[in-house]
């Protein structure tokens, strides 16, 4: 690992307790064309990122229009990752929209890409992983995946908890040469925890879809937490609660203060 990407790493995964609490704002392509539109956590996209940097997060994850657009207000005040790829998970959307020039440009101190893996495109989207790890060496940028196993139903695809599934994606990840793994939490602890111990680099575990109540989502944070996993990336759980600075801190008292057990 070179100095550029040791620093950028240390700058996100900053806390002292070595683990990790960041934000995701980068779900626009999931909603614009659902029943209710695009959700007031991301629509009021400059008053929640005013929100999410009261809370201090370890990072907030964006893409490129919201960091040239939005971000000038907070700039050095939290790390950033640029999310590259708009996806969704029946493959309708599936591309590449940033790269790493366009991070390094903007400042970022990461390169997300995300992958809906298994399928009749799985290959294709590894390769395109593969893709952003290459072009990021270039920089010495790290990339974080986030990435998706899906299961197929006669309602079409949908993401897969099976823990043997997101094993397999957490060891494509590993393959591609990824930096950073963001993968559904399986439910298990124990299950969960084999899935983190098993990975040489760092795993945290993705917010999950929105819950009823925030007590359920942090519930759910303190298990990833207690499997030895490195943290979490929120997104919904957090900037659709109606206290999102609140929520925030919430998580980061689960995270930061929950002891891993491995």
């Amino acid at each position: 690992m070179g100095i550029g990407k040791a620093t950028r790493l240390k700058r996100i995964f900053n806390h002292p307790s070595g683990k990790f609490l960041s934000v995701a704002v980068d779900h626009f392509i999931a909603y614009g064309k659902g029943a209710h539109g695009i959700p007031d956590g991301i629509r009021h996209i400059s008053k929640t990122l005013e929100a999410l940097v009261k809370g201090k997060p370890d990072a907030v994850t964006m893409h490129k229009g919201i960091a040239a657009s939005a971000w000038m207000p907070f700039a050095g005040k939290v790390p950033f990752i640029i999310q590259s790829t708009i996806a969704r998970p029946d493959d309708t959307v599936e591309e590449q929209v940033a790269n790493a020039e366009d991070a390094v440009r903007l400042g970022a101190d990461a390169l997300a890409v995300a992958a809906f893996i298994c399928g009749k495109h799985e290959g294709r989207r590894l390769h395109i992983v593969a893709d952003c790890v290459r072009d990021a060496a270039y920089f010495d940028l790290p990339v974080i995946l986030h990435i998706y196993p899906r299961e197929f139903g006669k309602d079409g695809p949908f993401i897969s908890l099976k823990p043997e599934m997101v094993a397999w994606a957490v060891r494509c990840g590993l393959e591609c040469g990824v930096d950073v793994i963001k993968t559904p939490y399986c439910g298990e602890v124990e299950a969960f925890r084999q899935i983190v111990s098993e990975c040489p680099i760092p795993v945290v575990a993705a917010g999950g879809p929105k819950t009823e109540t925030l007590e359920s989502a942090l519930k759910m944070a303190s298990q990833v937490i207690q499997s030895g996993a490195k943290g979490l990336t929120v997104g919904r759980n957090i900037w659709g609660m109606p206290d999102i600075t609140g929520a925030l801190k919430a998580f980061q008292s689960v995270v930061y203060d929950t002891p891993n057990m491995n």
